[in-house]
């Protein structure tokens, strides 16, 4: 049984499902066809009809047949894909689910956390072989470029979203684009156009044409790309030193297409460019060969990304190869199936993101564990995602119930209320100063809201309780007038709040609340001061119970049963320390309605590092945004917080983000952010 490996030769005495409709798939069923029974073939986006001469089917007809095991004829990339696609439904069933290499696609390493010695690729090591040759190929897609999309067929469903805004409704879109390339590229290597021809016939023509649905691809795809930076700084070293350097490509992008694309990025200077589909070949049917023809007699160097396009087909021509990494590869490896995502656009321009951002440069592994050490990059990659899904979230709330007013209390407001005016310029959101001290300090009208608050630890003695929480000192209270001194205060600080109140804007209307993560203090005072009912939305809501019969209504973005599960509870500490204000914390309000504030307890080094944090959480928010517009999202939690909890499982090298304190005045509480990350 040449070609199929050992692990899997009894698997195949029994019948087998097909996973794939690709070249692969039609060269594997020429040769084995009459040696192993096939019961029919799977693909990701077609359910019926035929192929090679088997039935498409369905999963559900796979398990209604009770066929023991599925054969994923793909690539690496894909396969593990399809592993996330169908693995619930194959274990569920007892399906086996493997590769043609023989993987086992079921099976996972729970603790990839260090990048192991295949993955981890160095620039000397590409340096030893491009000294050894004459020529330097390199592919173009995922190894000198890459997009901000988990998948080049993500830009699919982003197309049928800007056709379906102009009226255009080509139905089935999205798998009859995918099914028209496979197609074509069966026998070919098809250019866009012919492609997008193909679709129009498919569906009996559309209200555009296929030149039109091609040039628009065209231009979301290249919205999405950004450079491999050490790849295309080595690109331009290798030409700079005098050889010969050319680039081969799989792609259905004309020429000139290509050209701009290079262009853009300044990779210039490059001896030849063979685009498949204006040479008739894949690389896997004859684009390599021609590159040989081209070069006669010269030592060829090819460097990419795909196991078997860019390793196994140009080794076949004696060509040499250096096999960089893909971000997805690399991500699959650190991520490890810890992150889970949809299959849905949403989730792959996020995903897409956080690929694009940490895993650039294929280089930086060395023989280390995985290092991030700009504040940037951890805004951008670890807590914007759930940031985002939850400001996404708020602003669903915000339109479905009809809120006209929206409150983001300081200092958590901060840099939530500036995402979500990207996204809603029509509630009225205000910037609304507050905190736990100062909606206490106001809002107690009685020894009852005196003693709740005393129930409340502080971690410090009472004359320091007394002056931190009420702003009084014990020196010249009595415990016996201890309760009047304190409501007496409250009274003048309530007519205080109002006048701020008044000049913030407030109006008397519909309104919701934010809050981060919190009990409901703060809402239950603001309400009592401001003679206001609000609906608070929190990213998560503490001890519920306790606001029960008090007026004090709230929906979380984690429920109390997804709270306790999530690894959210064990992180919120940072987000709190991250999201905050670079501004100090309102005390209270003098008789103009002007707010006193608290004297600053973090350093300018702290504020500059919580800074570059939000800018890269702005930075993330706004690429999202540009790449799928806003009414067209989808909230998965479980995305963000996997890639939340990743922060716990990579080593963070900056010293000004592990300089951090974790701070909680009203509790007289400092945490170092290290004691709350994981390690």
């Amino acid at each position: 049984m040449g070609g199929i490996p050992a692990n899997i030769y009894d698997c195949l005495k029994s019948p087998i499902v097909i996973y794939g409709l690709g070249d692969e798939t039609s060269k594997f069923i020429s040769e084995w066809k009459n040696k192993i029974s096939i019961v029919g073939l799977l693909d990701g986006y077609l359910e019926d009809g035929e192929m090679f001469g088997y039935p498409i089917i369905t999963m559900q007809d796979v398990i209604d047949g009770n066929v023991p095991m599925i054969l994923v004829i793909a690539r690496p990339g894909s396969c593990k894909a399809i592993a996330k696609r169908i693995s619930a439904s194959c274990i569920a069933n007892h399906i086996k689910l493997f590769d043609i290499r023989g993987n086992d696609l079921l099976s996972s390493n729970k603790n990839h956390c260090v990048i192991g010695y295949d993955y981890a690729k160095t620039s000397a090591a590409l340096d030893e072989k491009i000294e050894k040759c004459d020529v330097v190929s390199f592919d173009l897609f995922d190894t000198l470029v890459m997009r901000k999309v988990y998948s080049y067929t993500d830009v699919f469903p982003l197309l049928d979203i800007k056709l379906r805004k102009r009226g255009i409704i080509i139905p089935d879109f999205i798998r009859l684009r995918l099914f028209a390339e496979k197609e074509l590229s069966r026998n070919n290597a098809p250019t866009l156009e012919e492609i997008y021809g193909r679709v129009l016939s498919l569906v009996g023509g559309s209200f555009i044409s296929a030149e039109e649905l091609a040039e628009l691809e065209w231009q979301i795809d290249f919205q999405t790309m950004i450079p491999r930076k050490s790849m295309c700084a080595k690109f331009c070293d290798i030409v700079s030193q005098g050889k010969n350097v050319a680039i081969v490509t799989d792609t259905y992008y004309s020429k000139e297409k290509i050209e701009k694309l290079l262009n853009r990025y300044k990779l210039q200077g490059y001896s030849y460019l063979l685009v498949s589909c204006e040479e008739h070949k894949s690389k896997t049917t004859g684009l390599y060969e021609k590159l040989k023809s081209k070069v006669e007699g010269k030592q060829v160097l090819h460097v990419g990304d795909d196991e078997i396009a860019d390793v196994v087909e140009p080794s076949k021509f004696g060509i040499t190869t250096f096999r960089i990494y893909s971000g997805s590869d690399l991500f699959d490896l650190l991520c490890n199936d810890n992150v889970c995502f949809n299959d849905d656009i949403s989730d792959h321009v996020i995903a897409g993101l956080f690929i694009a951002r940490l895993f650039n440069n294929p280089f930086q592994f060395g023989y280390n564990s995985f290092s991030v050490d700009n504040d940037r990059d951890i805004g951008y990659a670890f807590f914007a995602p759930i940031i985002s899904e939850f400001v996404f979230w708020i602003k669903n709330k915000i339109k479905n119930e009809d809120y006209t007013q929206i409150l983001f209390c300081s200092r958590d407001g901060y840099l939530i209320g500036k995402l979500y005016r990207r996204i809603d310029d029509v509630t009225k959101s205000i910037y609304f100063l507050t905190s736990r001290i100062a909606a206490i300090r106001a809002g107690i009208e009685g020894e009852t809201d005196i003693a709740s608050v005393d129930r409340m630890n502080f971690f410090g003695n009472k004359d320091k309780e007394m002056f931190v929480r009420f702003g009084l000192s014990n020196a010249n209270i009595s415990e016996k007038n201890r309760v009047e001194t304190i409501v007496n205060k409250a009274k003048q600080q309530r007519i205080n709040y109002c006048r701020y109140a008044d000049k913030s804007g407030l109006k008397n209307t519909k309104t919701a609340l934010f809050d981060f993560v919190a009990k409901g203090t703060v809402q239950l005072y603001l309400q009592r001061i401001l003679g206001m009912n609000f609906k608070g939305f929190y990213f998560i809501q503490l001890e519920p119970s306790s606001m029960k019969n008090k007026g004090v209504k709230v929906e979380p973005f984690y429920d109390d049963a997804e709270k306790d599960k999530s690894v959210m509870f064990d992180n919120y500490y940072i987000l709190e320390t991250i999201i905050t204000s670079p501004y100090p914390q309102v005390l209270e309000f003098d008789k103009m309605g002007n707010p006193v504030f608290a004297d600053e307890t973090r350093s300018a080094e702290n504020i500059n590092c919580i800074s570059e944090v939000q800018n890269g959480i702005v930075e993330f928010f706004d690429d999202y945004l540009d790449i799928l517009p806003g009414d067209a999202e989808t909230v998965n939690k479980n995305l963000g917080e996997g890639l939340l909890a990743l922060i716990n499982r990579v080593r963070i090298g900056s010293k000004a983000f592990l300089s951090l304190k974790v701070e909680d005045p009203f509790f007289g509480r400092m945490t170092d952010i290290n004691d709350v990350l994981g390690s």
